[in-house]
């Protein structure tokens, strides 16, 4: 799974954004530009530290860490909050747990050949979405 990760990734498909950005109190105006985009994922994976970049045409958004430490993310290009955030493997699930204002919230990420999916959930309310591997 490591070795897949590492690479580019672009949108093919998305289910319930809108409804995500909505659990995370986004407004309506950033709701409608962020439902147009169609970011690129970008994974650095060396060892234990791994690079994450979403990249779009709108903000890029950038996590870097350490695998299984815990670290503030500041997630100010998405909606101005601050997480106490970690990321661990479970099984071939990368899984992420982001601690603060909003319940629930995180993500997980597995791949099935070529093919990135993630799993982004906040409150009671989970989006998917699927990427292909571009390089």
């Amino acid at each position: 799974m490591v070795d897949k990760l590492n690479g580019k990734f672009e949108l093919v498909s998305q289910e319930n954004l809108e409804e995500y950005l909505k659990a995370i109190d986004i407004n309506i105006a950033l709701r409608k530009i962020v439902l147009l985009l169609r970011p690129q994922k970008e994974f650095v994976v060396d060892g234990n530290h791994m690079i994450i970049k979403t990249l779009s045409t709108f903000k890029n958004y950038i996590m870097d860490f350490t695998l299984g430490e815990e670290f503030e993310e500041n997630l100010a290009v998405m909606d101005g909050r601050i997480c106490k955030t970690t990321v661990t493997w479970d099984g071939k699930n990368l899984v992420c747990v982001q601690k603060g204002e909003v319940p629930n919230r995180g993500w997980k990420n597995w791949m099935e050949g070529e093919t990135l999916h993630m799993e982004i959930t906040a409150r009671n309310v989970v989006c998917t979405q699927t990427y292909r591997k571009i390089s």
